[in-house]
Formats: C-alpha cells, structure tokens, sequence
C-alpha cells in the first residue's frame, strides 16, 4: 500500500511539473484524428498545454499517470495514452532516442524470458511484422551512449493502454507509436517520471 502511495505520488508530481498553473481539465480537449483502435478519451492523443520551460522536441512519460507527452513548442504538447512496465519493472531516468525502427524485429531479454518461459520459443528473435509485439514503431531509448532495453514502440495489445503490464517498456497504440515516430528525431531527450 505504501508503494501505491509513493508511486502515485510521483505520478502527480511528474504531471503537475508537466501541467503548470492551469489545469489540464479545464481545456476543452482538442483530439488529434489518427485513426486506430478506441481507447478510453482520457488516453486519446490530443494537444495540451504544458510549462513554458519544457524544451520543444522533448518527450515525457509519466508512468503513474499513463501519459506521454512530446513537446511541440513552448507551452504546447501532444499527449499522448501509454501502457508502462509493471510496479517491479518501471523504468524511471533521462534518456535519448538512439535510433528508430520500422517494423521493428523483437528478441525477449534473458529476464524476461525467465519471468515468462513461454517467451524461450524467440530466443533467437522475431521478425517485425503485425503480429510483433513492438508493433509498427519502436523509439530504442539510450543512456550514456548504451541501449537501456527500453523501447517506446508499438503494441498487438491496445487493450493494454492505460495500465502497468509491460516488461519495462513505454507501448502506444500502433497509429500513435506511428505519429511520434514521425516526429522525434534519433537525439531528442526523453524523460520518464
């Protein structure tokens, strides 16, 4: 319970730093169409305002709140829904995009492969594809010019939006994973809270 508490805590914290003196609720919401399968509203893309000291082209997750937010210019972001990792495989730190895929090929780690023997069967890996869990895109976060094994990428699971269900990873739906990478340049900071 204490855990919950603290975590959710965190959440807020990364949202109110993101959000500033007005709040998100009060805007009327202004959707991006991208296409793709229904998610709840709260997790729909849509622009939003944000603090004016966040820099344009930074990308911000806050895990506890379920939300990904890239900086479009001062004051403004596309917010985005996301699935995160479970409460024991949450990514937390500053990160950059090191590189970018299309149809991204996926090798489960030895971690997960242990947390999930099912997995053994893609040891040597798994063509990208639509039936990839990586989905449509994947944005390979780095720290220290090393991969961190965590992905921003797409999902075969939309339904996981909204929840804490990954290995680790940061999953949109595929159509959004598709807008962001679009967007977000190899180098651009990434900040998960």
């Amino acid at each position: 319970m204490e855990r919950r508490r603290v975590l959710a805590g965190m959440a807020a914290a990364g949202l109110a730093a993101l959000m500033g003196d007005r709040a998100e609720a009060a805007q009327e919401p202004d959707y991006l169409e991208l296409g793709g399968p229904r998610i709840a509203d709260e997790l729909m893309p849509r622009y939003v305002r944000v603090k004016p000291e966040f820099e344009p082209g930074s990308v911000h997750v806050v895990s506890g709140a379920f939300l990904l937010y890239y900086i479009t210019e001062p004051r403004r972001a596309i917010r985005y829904g996301v699935a995160v990792g479970r409460a024991e495989l949450v990514f937390r730190g500053a990160t950059v995009v090191g590189r970018k895929l299309e149809w991204p090929p996926w090798r489960p780690t030895a971690e997960m492969i242990a947390r999930t023997p099912a997995y053994a069967r893609y040891a040597d890996g798994m063509p990208g594809g639509p039936g990839n869990p990586l989905g449509a895109r994947a944005l390979y976060l780095y720290q220290n010019g090393r991969d961190t094994a965590i992905r921003i990428h797409g999902t075969t699971e939309p339904q996981s939006i909204g929840r804490a269900v990954s290995n680790g990873c940061i999953r949109m739906v595929n159509e959004h994973v598709m807008d962001l990478y679009e967007r977000v340049p190899v180098g651009a900071p990434v900040m998960v809270y």
